[in-house]
């Protein structure tokens, strides 16, 4: 009997469990099924809790007994089961345990007629197959072939035992051995039959739900290879295609839609790319192979092996759990996570390494002479009249050279561009140079039209550039343009350097004095308004002609010529369309069912340099020859559809997803759709708002010279082309990603271009620090532009050192120069991330700017930066690798001086400053992200990195000085790109080769930072809703350095009065949102929550969840405010 104090359902089981009395056994189960009922889910856990589900096998075992069993005390056995089963996890061990399967079987085998004792029965089959041995068992027993007894043709009878009979048969064939066993006696044919007549006679659409269980099983037994090969033979993709078109005028049908599109994409044949080969187009040789690692293996792979897809792919079923949502997808999740956090304090706690001994390290003197320097011969701002005579030997001065033919001996006059606001630019040969578009940023926006109609030249004039393949195209203006010149070889001197299709002269204007700023773009880039103009059309194309590319170039893209201005409207983020995905899906789907309609014609092919371009009209043209381009082959489709593929980074077969190329041929007024076919990201923010960028020379003639965000239903998603095993890291059945979108062009017959990011050449950068060098004021700014080191193809890596001059040669003027803290700063290792050099640009025009916060800056640190990590990655084209084809940052732990020279070099920078006691106060790496919004910061901690593993006792017991946060929380208080609560202080184990980890642990450097900046937009502050463009780039470049200034004061002894709550960094540290996460890898909790609609048309989905939100809502579009959700939280919605 029961315990005194028991609940009533403890009472009621045990009644249940002791009771002879028939009736009494009735009662309590009746009460039972009320109860769980009307009580959901809460109470049927209650019941299991208490054992009643063992209790319950139980009466059911001895209720067979009987003969023949009490239909009733079935029917509600069974009902409560039903209900309380999915509860117990154990459930389907304990049925087979009690033998209650082949009961419950023969059930349903002996009294199909009897529809109210079948319905329970078949409820609790189902929970039975929900284990996987049980589903085997009952097969083995018939279970299969019963239930297609039971399912049939339309009939407006037992629906309901219709609908219970298709989920409970959905359920069997996920098990392997029961879906062979149904194609094996042909119920895939019988099932699409079945389905096509529900289809035409369920006019009003009430049995939907039986429509959608007949896909289910579909879905279930299209999981195998035998299931598949079925579907294709008995005109499956014909069938779903046709009836789910048919069904997209009925929004309440959009789950058979899905479900349909779900089932098609995973039996449309698997293609191989059509490539040669995934390695790289373009070869480079390395001086030294790597001994293991991808790069080695690409070297040893034989040459007759096929790389693009494996014959071992087809062979074998797809692993179907490898990209699943699973039912406890929460919970692996966070084991996975947990595993690639540091849990070892020792590994955690930095130790200096000094890596080179002292000898070595002396080779890096020569980068530091402002340690040394005494500054005798320089013509300082002011004399003390006993200046310091240095013992030993006395340096010379810094020879500042400077851009083009402008003269260097006239250091005392301030240049151009960096005048103070009171100060008029001197007249000379600055003045009578040419204008570039970039000066335009400069005028008043309100008056935009009237004041570019003076600025620019009389007239345009373009023509065909000598030796140039591609058809002609002219802009011509009412007026002639005597000075202008064509493109071609008689151009330049030395190496040949061409212009594409398009030629034409600079932006003139008369001799003139600058003027101030008072537009609002202007106003929006913090306080640097008074910068030097940085972009030289002509000094371009004299670096272009060093810039040493493995393809050679010889081309200039028409954007990096011209320049670009940030356009004076705001670019908000693109709102999704409904079902977009779907649509273009179903498109492709018609190419396998239409194959006559396709066209699959080959317009661009670096991989045969004798293809024939095609000579009609209507056909666009495409190129990628020039720095930073990448596209390797175009195939046209349908008329005005194309399939793109892009270049592996060079010594790689992978990482594609950076692009930039050439379009020209178009017509004005045509819809013109392109899908970038071999993406490897599983998500984008393609998927979220985000537009590609194009930029368009007839645009740029007629004074907007921009990239601006363009193109409609844009997705983002898994198609049907296969990555090798090779190319997946030893993973099978992997698929590639499609990035499509569509475009209207304005122009006829123009040239445009195409980039997932902003671009920024290396060419770009050596022109910006050219000018940056050449405009500075020599008596103010320390400024020194060294080579680094060379890269592989032997292009030069600049490093930059940034301070204020010394006031005078006094020795404490001396003194306190070289006493100035270091501030460590480098950019684009990875040469995909492009806004990391726009944010780099920021950084660098506004240290060298004549703001006073800028100048205050200066006389508080010594800037070292590498502004471009990997050049030759940037130059040719890679997304990530250079052409070691590794990703550089991992290589800081032991970097090869012959295969990583800039990390090599970078890192014995820093390891010079720590042995000679000068440990940077600050290590910033800046990158982009591509799956988040805003920009924000990875730091290093012990205390969050342990916290975070939920060891709360070891946690406390770290002491750790959290200054670490003091620089991003100033940062999420002044620039309004930043977001705080989307920082990480957490060290993973894959992070610890990164620059970041090892600059913090290696060289001791607290405060090491990786800044990440979105590759799409806001999703709070000032910019909420809009994607970023270069202006806010730079801007955040600039706040960077404004954040700097405050951390000095807020550190400095002086200045501890500050308010405490600015310094509340133990509370930050609680408050904090950040999850345990390996931030830069996997998708965050602050990261986007999957569409719904992406998981339900995910090729390799096999479970519930996906049809059950389809379910709900369709083709459903997150909101703004559902977008912040966590992955976690939005699938428990």
């Amino acid at each position: 009997m029961t315990a005194k104090g028991s609940t009533g359902m403890e009472v009621l089981l045990s009644t249940l469990e002791n009771t002879k009395d028939l009736q009494t056994t009735l009662n309590i189960l009746s009460i039972l099924v009320e109860l769980v009922s009307a009580g959901g889910g809460r109470r049927a856990s209650f019941l299991v809790a208490k054992g009643g589900s063992q209790i319950l096998l139980q009466l059911l075992m001895n209720a067979s007994k009987e003969s023949p069993p009490n239909e009733e005390l079935m029917v509600q056995i069974h009902s409560i089961l039903a209900k309380i089963g999915p509860k117990d996890k154990k459930f389907g061990v304990k049925a087979r345990i009690n033998g209650t399967l082949t009961i419950t079987l023969n059930l349903v085998k002996q009294n199909l007629q009897n529809h109210r004792l079948v319905l329970p029965c078949l409820q609790l089959l189902r929970v039975y197959s929900a284990n996987s041995v049980n589903s085997v068992s009952l097969g083995k027993n018939g279970v299969v072939e019963l239930m297609f007894k039971i399912i049939g043709p339309f009939s407006k009878k037992n629906s309901g035992l219709m609908k219970v009979a298709l989920d409970t048969l959905a359920a069997l064939l996920k098990s392997k051995t029961n879906a062979r066993r149904a194609v094996d006696r042909g119920y895939v044919q019988v099932l699409l039959t079945i389905y096509v007549d529900w289809h035409r006679h369920d006019n009003r659409h009430r049995n939907m739900l039986i429509r959608k269980g007949i896909l289910q099983s579909l879905k279930s037994v299209t999981n195998i290879k035998l299931g598949r090969k079925a579907f294709i033979d008995a005109n499956g993709m014909k069938i779903l295609y046709n009836t789910s078109q048919e069904c997209l005028a009925v929004r309440t049908l959009d789950p058979l839609v899905n479900t349909s599109s779900l089932i098609m994409r995973k039996c449309f044949p698997k293609n191989r790319l059509p490539l040669p080969t995934i390695k790289s187009s373009f070869h480079f040789q390395l001086p030294v192979i790597p001994v293991t690692g991808p790069v080695a293996q690409l070297y040893n792979l034989p040459p007759e092996v096929d790389d693009v897809v494996d014959e071992s792919d087809d062979n074998d079923d797809i692993d179907l759990e490898a990209e699943n949502e699973t039912e406890n997808e929460d919970d692996l999740d966070q084991n996975f996570k947990n595993d690639d956090i540091e849990t070892d304090i020792n590994k955690l706690k930095p130790h200096q390494e000094p890596g080179r001994t002292i000898e070595e390290l002396k080779m890096y003197e020569h980068l530091f002479p402002e340690l040394v320097d005494d500054f005798q011969d320089y013509d300082l701002i002011s004399k003390e009249p006993k200046p310091l005579v240095f013992e030993g030997k006395v340096r010379g001065p810094i020879v500042v050279p400077t851009a083009g033919e402008e003269a260097s001996g006239n250091s005392g006059n301030l240049r151009k561009g960096v005048v103070m606001k009171a100060n008029v630019s001197p007249k000379g040969d600055e003045d009578s140079k040419k204008r570039t578009f970039m000066d335009l940023a400069k005028e008043d926006i309100k008056d935009h039209d009237r004041t570019l109609q003076q600025q620019l030249a009389p007239g345009f004039t373009a023509e065909m550039k000598k030796d140039y393949s591609l058809p002609l195209t002219v802009v011509t203006c009412a007026k002639a343009c005597p000075h202008v010149t064509t493109c071609g070889n008689v151009l330049f001197e030395g190496r040949t350097v061409q212009l594409g299709k398009l030629c034409c002269t600079g932006v003139e204007t008369e001799d003139d004095e600058d003027t101030e700023s008072t537009s609002s773009v202007e106003q929006a880039s913090v306080e640097v308004s008074d910068g030097p103009t940085l972009h030289d059309s002509d000094l371009y194309i004299e670096i272009v002609k060093n810039t040493k590319s493995v393809p050679e170039y010889s081309e200039v893209a028409y954007p990096d010529y011209f320049g670009h201005i940030p356009p004076p409207f705001k670019e908000p983020i693109l709102e999704r369309p409904y079902g977009v995905q779907r649509t273009k899906i179903a498109q492709d789907i018609e190419r396998l069912i239409h194959q006559s309609d396709i066209i699959d014609r080959v317009v661009y092919d670096l991989d045969n340099p004798n293809y024939t371009i095609p000579e009609e009209g209507d056909i666009l043209k495409f190129n990628s020859k020039f720095e930073s381009g990448n596209l390797r082959k175009v195939i046209q489709i349908r008329k005005n559809e194309y399939d793109l593929i892009l270049n592996s980074d060079i010594n790689s077969n992978h990482y594609h997803q950076w692009f930039y190329f050439e379009v020209s041929g178009m017509r004005p007024s045509i819809a013109y759709r392109f899908n970038i076919i071999n993406c490897e990201k599983s998500n984008s923010q393609f998927n979220y708002g985000m537009q590609p960028l194009m930029y368009s020379v007839q645009e740029a003639l007629n004074a907007r010279p921009w990239w601006t965000r363009v193109g409609t239903d844009i997705c983002y998603y898994k198609n049907h082309f296969s990555r090798s095993s090779v190319a997946a890291g030893g993973q099978k059945g992997k698929s590639y990603y499609t990035i499509t979108f569509t475009v209207n062009f304005p122009h006829k017959d123009d040239v445009c271009y195409f980039a997932y990011h902003y671009p920024y050449t290396y060419s770009t950068l050596q022109m910006h620090l050219q000018k940056l060098e050449s405009a500075h004021n020599p008596q103010q700014i320390y400024f020194r532009k060294d080579v680094l080191c060379e890269t592989l193809s032997g292009n030069s890596c600049p490093l930059v050192t940034i301070t204020a001059m010394p006031e005078s040669n006094y020795y404490e003027h001396i003194c306190q120069f070289r006493n100035r803290p270091y501030v460590f700063l480098s950019a684009r290792v990875h040469p995909g991330e492009t806004n990391a050099s726009w944010v780099m640009k920021g950084t660098l025009e506004y240290l060298m700017s004549n703001n006073p916060t800028a100048q205050s800056l200066r006389e508080c640190y010594i800037f070292k930066i590498v502004p471009m990590l990997n050049p030759d990655g940037v130059i040719n084209g890679n997304h990530r690798c250079s052409l070691s084809g590794e990703d550089l940052n991992r290589q800081w732990q032991s970097p090869n001086p012959d295969l990583h020279p800039t990390i090599y070099h970078a890192k014995g920078l820093l390891q010079y400053l720590a042995a000679v006691k000068r440990l940077p106060l600050v290590y910033c790496d800046y990158h982009g992200h591509s799956r988040k919004k805003n920009v924000f910061m990875y730091g290093c901690s012990i205390k969050e990195t342990v916290w975070h593993t939920s060891d709360n006792a070891t946690s406390c017991d770290v002491v750790e000085d959290v200054g670490y946060r003091t620089l991003p929380k100033i940062l999420s208080h002044i620039a309004p790109a930043f977001c705080m609560s989307s920082c990480s202080f957490v060290v993973e184990k894959s992070k610890e080769s990164t620059a970041r980890v090892v600059v913090w642990r290696e060289i001791g450097v607290q405060r090491s930072y990786t800044m990440e900046s979105t590759l799409c937009g806001c999703d709070q502050g000032k910019y909420k809703g809009l994607q970023i463009g270069t202006r806010e780039l730079e801007e955040m470049g600039a706040k960077f350095c404004v954040g700097l200034l405050r951390l000095k004061r807020l550190t400095s002894p002086l200045e501890y009065n500050m308010p405490s709550s600015l310094l509340d960094f133990e509370n930050d540290l609680i408050e904090s949102s950040c999850k345990v996460t390996s931030p830069t890898t996997y998708v965050l909790d602050e990261d986007e929550p999957r569409f719904l609609e992406e998981v339900d048309y995910s090729a390799e989905s096999n479970d519930e969840l996906d049809i059950e939100l389809a379910e709900n809502a369709g083709d459903y579009e997150p909101s703004a405010q559902e977008e912040v959700l966590s992955d976690s939280e939005s699938s428990r919605t």
